[in-house]
């Protein structure tokens, strides 16, 4: 773990992160190397620390990324247990530190599950993000007492520097997904207009007949409106519809 000797969070380290959010194809990607990034640099000689960070983003399922194998193993305690430190450091937005977990009365279940997996000290630290959204930093360690004095300050420290690297990549998976749903909502609306414009061609009626013609074509056949139109469209031989958006 980091001693006196080990340098703090610096330049090279944020600026890494912050160019991973660039190249990020999503938010799980940037954090599973987040979790590697931590692990590196809060390790020491000796005492190879597991990293995992759980993410929570609302209308979203909980996303937990981890450093490797054996990270990811404790990290999925953290889904079977409602009281977890990890739970308590997001949700409170406090540090969470168990120096030992055979001396710790919270979580008798997770700590059980936790020692089973042959840990026996663990950091939970809350990153600084925007809104509802929170996560934290989990640090396992095989050894008891290993996050004490300069140690927990210095992991205190490279996640208050490391936050603003996270509240961007959760800032443009927000963009990113909104863009998608607002292409998917403009490319569905394309075809249903094309559909009754189709629809009004073929029948030589109305705007709003046509649209009932097909809506009842599709209560009729148990389908969805989406799903009928781009039948229409792609009967008439036009293919599938593309939507420009710059997005």
């Amino acid at each position: 773990m980091a001693s006196e000797s080990t340098a703090r969070p610096d330049t090279p380290i944020t600026e890494h992160l912050h160019e991973l959010v660039l190249n990020s194809p999503d938010v799980e990607d940037f954090l599973n190397e987040l979790a590697r990034v931590s692990a590196r640099n809060l390790s020491e000689p000796g005492d190879d620390v597991l990293c995992s960070i759980t993410l929570l983003r609302q209308r979203k399922g909980a996303t937990v990324a981890s450093n490797g194998p054996d990270a990811e193993a404790i990290a999925r305690i953290e889904y079977q247990f409602i009281d977890t430190p990890s739970m308590d450091a997001s949700l409170e937005q406090v540090t969470v530190h168990v120096p030992d977990m055979a001396e710790e009365p919270r979580w008798p279940e997770y700590s059980r599950a936790v020692q089973a997996q042959g840990i026996r000290s663990v950091l939970a630290l809350p990153f600084q993000l925007e809104g509802e959204t929170k996560a934290a930093l989990l640090l396992y360690s095989r050894l008891p007492y290993q996050f004490e004095g300069r140690v927990l300050e210095f992991a205190q420290d490279f996640v208050s520097q490391t936050s603003l690297a996270l509240r961007l990549a959760v800032r443009f998976a927000h963009y990113s997904e909104t863009a998608a749903n607002l292409r998917a909502t403009l490319e569905s609306r394309t075809v249903i207009d094309m559909a009754v414009g189709i629809i009004m061609a073929q029948n030589r009626c109305g705007q709003d007949d046509a649209f009932n013609i097909l809506r009842a074509a599709s209560n009729t056949r148990n389908s969805k409106l989406h799903d009928v139109a781009t039948a229409v469209v792609n009967a008439l031989g036009q293919g599938p519809v593309r939507t420009h958006y710059d997005g």
